[in-house]
């Protein structure tokens, strides 16, 4: 008999490489996520965009959540999305609810729980995230990406599984990000979303990084900011020199990112736990910009890994301009080499069979069960 089984959770790209294992082995799974990104954009977020491409049941539940939310709407979402999860267990009626973190995800765990629906969860950064202290002391076992991980949890139930890596990133095809001339190729990404400050400091100085190098701007399609339209007016007013160095996009799906990152020299980012991992697997030099309105600076700290392993340097957010990405961009690219050195040895700190190890677990668990 076919098992079914719910993914949710604010990390979809390792949860999507988990969720493909599992098709390939006949397990069929349900998507419970976000349709949009940001409250109050139009656009489907890359969440959407990606789980539906991949095939899979996409089911939108609109979760509110606690931590920095002070709009009386948004806080209004924390009943609904209690609602819908339980609603929609109780119609699809899973074996197991797979948790990747993220408010979302409180509800659909909370639900299961009262409907004697077990779960697994899994931690993504260095810190233990708010919804992971809830969802944590349901779950039968707590998966995590990092050896300093292992003390927030019971010991009867973590595992150190490490981050699923997308298979894509490891891929690269021939030619697909090449310029025509021999500058520095930087990456610059917000994220799924994009981040509108790392974005403002970029258009800020964007003819004089275009002297020396070529970019790759990963900018999100917010339609609170309007960034990725902005950014392409000013690329269509650059000298034709300068436009051909200049590669903008809201986003890069998967069959793009690992000749995107094969390409690269340097990487700009926010350091969420996916990036971070992935810049550590494949030992990319980088400059991370945290978001520092994350629970408990949990961004600052997941850069902090590399950071001490050599491989990167931390720019905080408020000192983000133009002028100081500008500077540590063009010190950065003048040690490349130092930073190159590190990257052998924070390879060792990735587990790459992170993704078997957990589904080995869900194997397990669920045969257990079902003889007993």
């Amino acid at each position: 008999m076919k098992r079914r089984i719910i993914i949710t959770g604010g990390h979809h790209n390792s949860a999507l490489v988990v969720a493909e294992e599992l098709k390939k082995q006949g397990d069929e799974v349900i998507w419970f996520g976000h349709m949009f990104t940001n409250w109050g954009d139009k656009n489907p977020g890359a969440e959407h965009k990606e789980i539906t491409e991949a095939g899979f049941k996409f089911i939108e539940i609109k979760a509110g959540k606690v931590h920095r939310t002070y709009h009386p709407f948004k806080l209004a979402r924390l009943p609904l999305g209690f609602i819908q999860a339980f609603f929609y267990l109780l119609k699809f009626k899973p074996n197991l609810i797979l948790s990747f973190g993220g408010y979302l995800a409180v509800p659909v765990v909370v639900c299961g729980w009262l409907l004697r629906i077990p779960s697994m969860t899994h931690e993504q950064t260095v810190v233990y995230g708010l919804a992971n202290q809830v969802i944590s002391r349901l779950a039968k076992k707590v998966f995590v990406s990092w050896e300093t991980s292992l003390s927030h949890f019971p010991s009867e139930k973590v595992i150190l599984s490490g981050l699923p890596l997308r298979p894509e990133i490891f891929t690269q095809e021939k030619g697909k990000f090449e310029f025509r001339n021999k500058l520095p190729t930087i990456y610059i990404t917000g994220g799924k979303q994009g981040s509108h400050w790392l974005n403002q400091a970029v258009e800020e100085v964007l003819i004089d990084l275009l002297q020396d190098y070529n970019l790759i701007h990963q900018c999100g399609e917010s339609t609170v900011y309007d960034d990725l339209s902005r950014l392409r007016k000013k690329k269509a007013d650059l000298l034709t020199r300068l436009k051909r160095r200049y590669l903008v996009q809201p986003y890069f799906g998967l069959k793009e990112i690992g000749s995107l990152f094969a390409s690269s020299d340097l990487v700009i980012s926010r350091s969420g736990a996916h990036v971070v991992y992935e810049m550590a697997a494949l030992g990319k030099p980088v400059i991370f910009v945290p978001l520092p309105w994350s629970y408990q600076d949990e961004q600052t700290k997941n850069a902090q890994i590399l950071v001490d392993s050599g491989l990167a340097q931390i720019l905080p957010q408020n000192r983000l301009s133009g002028n100081n990405l500008l500077r540590l961009i063009r010190n950065t690219m003048k040690n490349l080499n130092q930073y190159e050195k590190s990257a052998p040895k924070t390879r060792l700190l990735v587990k790459l069979e992170a993704t078997k190890i957990i589904v080995d677990q869900i194997d397990v668990y669920l045969q257990k069960k079902k003889n007993q």
